[in-house]
């Protein structure tokens, strides 16, 4: 009945040993550093005192239906004690189509909240003060879209913009890799994101610019190797663009965010997360040459594993949740979303949204693990898989670097289909039982009861259709087409977009609008297809 044996270790940089000693640290030379807390290279955190100074934030991910049903749920979340906000989006509003597009047709609202116009995003934030809420927005090809309906709704209802504190995500490389809701060619979708980082420098200064992310590449199959590699390759990327953009890397690098994955292999995710930030600190003093340490800094949001829930026996996803959001939290994590148990079957209850939410309430208050700064640290085991991943980075990065940088290995294919190949040795292992899978593949029981699904109601698709177009009959036809072609003359000329597209969403232009018309003048991205 044992679970011994390779498991699923064997994605692993290297297998487990049974056991760890000082040899094991004495093989790695002294650039692998520990240090302190809060001190380059941050191994230990980023902070001196952690989460004894301050706990992480409690940031459950939510959207669903049209913009009141979403509203709802994140009134209860406050509630209930969440202290930051995540906005989910429904996927026409991801690749930018509006509610009423045939493209959209039976997508709306479906895995997250529709939002077609300004004065959807009022209805989304009713009664909350964005001044004194986070707000995370995961939103990558319309990300400047959604930041500008943000900022023009903070305007509306008399907000200090420059006060404003969040995170988009506008990682759009990762789109390419793992994700697919990407809409124009890779160039011209690295020029929109340096345009945010631009413009919200100057005019949201609290604002996270950009959370770049591993988290989907995760889901998608990669390793925790591949994961940190492609993410801070990634990373990297963006930075450069930043400076050959005129941008002075530590006026933006400090608004830099990363999101991770949080999965099963409990110490090997909390080694995961340190080997990330040390390797980052050192990239961005030493390639990138950044004097402030908040430069140097890998501040981070971890969400637990979706992938490895399971629709057999789904109560145990709440035991799953809660060993990876305990592997976040001593791995140093700066906020996290718990999943809820009911996500392998649909969008989570409200009922499997608190009990995620308590998961980490429980770990913060009762557990006694936040009391101690970076309780890990020195961990012969931990210490070695820390050093053991950041090796196995640094070779991927020799290899993208051989390959013409991150950009060129994207497009032609090479990182998706490491991870394609780490996917399938990992399924491979899943259906011959090398891996186990509770309650799949061992320990199965027959006709597993029922549980209460959240159901979206098929009438909010056809009443978000009719809200937007009932806005195109009201707004000021010339002040809409004037903010357009502004857009439209941006894309062209090179001129920062941001300031077009906020003129655009408070004279009333759809999210649809505006993508189609950067559609007009950047085209389309096809996909490079491997075989």
């Amino acid at each position: 009945m044992g679970c011994l044996g390779r498991g699923i270790d064997f994605l692993m940089v290297n297998d487990t040993k049974l056991l760890y000693t000082a040899d094991d640290l004495a093989k790695f030379s002294p650039e692998f550093e520990i240090g302190f807390p809060g001190e380059f290279p941050y191994t230990r955190g980023t902070q001196p005192t952690m989460y004894r100074g301050r706990l992480w934030t409690m940031r459950q991910y939510a959207g669903m239906g049209d913009a009141e049903e979403s509203n709802r749920r994140y009134k209860f979340l406050l509630e209930q004690g969440t202290a930051g906000l995540s906005v989910a989006f429904d996927l026409p509003t991801q690749i930018g189509y509006d509610s009423d597009s045939p493209y959209a047709l039976g997508e709306v609202g479906k895995v997250g909240v529709a939002i077609d116009s300004i004065e959807d995003m009022e209805r989304l934030f009713d009664g909350i003060p964005l001044e004194r809420i986070s707000t995370s927005m995961t939103i990558n090809a319309t990300a400047s879209i959604l930041l500008a309906l943000y900022v023009a709704v903070a305007r509306r209802t008399g907000a200090d913009v420059r006060k404003l504190s969040g995170t988009i995500q506008n990682d759009i490389l990762k789109e390419y890799i793992a994700r697919g809701t990407y809409i124009y060619p890779v160039r011209h979708a690295m020029r929109i994101v340096t345009d945010v980082f631009a413009w919200a420098g100057e005019n949201v200064p609290e604002w996270n610019t950009i959370s770049i992310s591993g988290y989907h590449m995760r889901e998608a199959g990669s390793t925790a190797a591949q994961e940190v590699a492609f993410t801070l390759a990634n990373g990297m990327t963006y930075v450069q663009a930043a400076m050959d953009g005129g941008l002075d890397v530590d006026r933006f690098a400090p608004r830099l965010s990363f999101f991770f994955n949080a999965h099963n292999n409990f110490l090997e995710e909390i080694a995961k997360f340190r080997a990330a930030r040390r390797i980052w600190a050192g990239i961005m003093r030493e390639k990138f040459g950044a004097k402030n340490p908040r430069s140097w800094m890998l501040r981070f949001h971890t969400q637990t594993a979706g992938s490895t829930l399971t629709a057999q026996q789904p109560e145990n996803n709440i035991v799953r949740t809660a060993v990876q959001a305990l592997a976040a939290v001593l791995g140093g994590t700066q906020s996290l979303h718990t999943n809820g148990y009911d996500e392998a079957l649909a969008l989570p209850t409200e009922e499997a949204a608190g009990i995620a939410l308590r998961t980490q309430q429980i770990i913060a208050c009762e557990s006694g693990v936040p009391n101690t700064i970076d309780p890990v640290a020195g961990s012969y085991a931990i210490e070695s898989l820390t050093n053991q991943i950041e090796a196995a980075v640094q070779s991927y990065f020799e290899r993208i670097d051989k390959l013409g940088g991150m950009l060129a290995a994207i497009e032609r294919g090479w990182v998706q289909q490491e991870i394609q190949n780490a996917a399938y040795e990992y399924q491979r292992a899943v259906d011959t039982g090398e891996a186990t899978v509770v309650g799949v593949n061992r320990f199965t029981v027959e006709n597993d009861p029922p549980i209460p699904i959240l159901h979206i109601d098929e009438a909010l698709e056809r009443k978000q259709v009719e809200r937007v177009r009932a806005l195109r009959t009201r707004r000021d036809v010339a002040a809409w087409q004037a903010s357009l072609d502004r857009i439209r003359e941006h894309a062209r000329s090179g001129a920062n977009l941001m300031p077009a597209i906020l003129e655009g969403v408070e004279r009333y232009a759809t999210v649809g609008e505006i993508a189609s018309t950067l559609r007009e003048v950047f085209g389309e991205y096809r996909e490079t297809v491997v075989v």
